[in-house]
């Protein structure tokens, strides 16, 4: 788990987190949470994307496996049982608050971007909205952060202390675009640049 300031990541960081999505990896600013092998798990993604998009998802959540299990679990409808914890429990809804202000203030290590600002991700502070962000985001902050994120990974089945990487020795490096956000950078599917992306879609298309 890795909060701001990030430490350094490596060129095989930004291959293996392409391999993972499928599509070059662009505006990464720090792995903030890799698998027990070392392989990234949540890469944190610039609040401004190289070509000026507005990205509020500063936690966005690669490995293949984790996002299948989340997805798997999104399925169940567990999103109910969790809007319902947080409508009727003061403790979790205060909690859940502290979150999404936590978020932010993770968010604004990196910069202010005004188009996003009090935006977080995964639906805080009032609803669940993605458990793929707020299953990321408590990855990167640890546990007792994020209380529903930290619900979902303990209901999906999947664990960062269990590798369950799939094999990329195969994939071809592949090129990282600079950016002026960091060295190398993960971007987004094309959005206009004075929008601000979707902060609830599962998969690749929102990193």
């Amino acid at each position: 788990m890795t909060r701001p300031p990030f430490d350094p990541f490596s060129s095989a960081d930004i291959d293996l987190v392409s391999a993972q999505l499928g599509r070059p990896a662009r505006n990464v600013v720090g792995i903030a949470a890799r698998c027990v092998c070392g392989a990234p798990t949540v890469v944190a993604t610039a609040p401004r994307l190289a070509d000026g998009t507005p990205f509020p998802t500063l936690y966005y959540l690669c490995h293949p496996a984790a996002t299948a299990a989340i997805s798997s679990l999104e399925a169940t409808q567990v999103m109910n049982e969790y809007n319902d914890l947080l409508a009727d429990d003061d403790d979790v809804r205060s909690a859940y608050e502290r979150a999404h202000a936590s978020f932010l203030f993770d968010r604004d290590q990196l910069g202010s971007v005004p188009e996003i600002a009090g935006i977080s991700s995964g639906g805080m502070p009032s609803r669940v909205k993605c458990l793929h962000a707020l299953a990321a985001h408590s990855l990167a902050a640890g546990p007792g952060v994020n209380p529903i994120g930290d619900l979902a990974l303990e209901r999906a089945p999947w664990s960062p202390e269990v590798c369950a990487c799939l094999d990329y020795s195969d994939a071809a490096p592949t090129a990282v675009e600079s950016s002026a956000a960091a060295p190398s950078t993960v971007a987004s599917t094309a959005a206009a640049p004075s929008a601000v992306p979707p902060t609830d879609e599962p998969g690749p298309a929102s990193a």
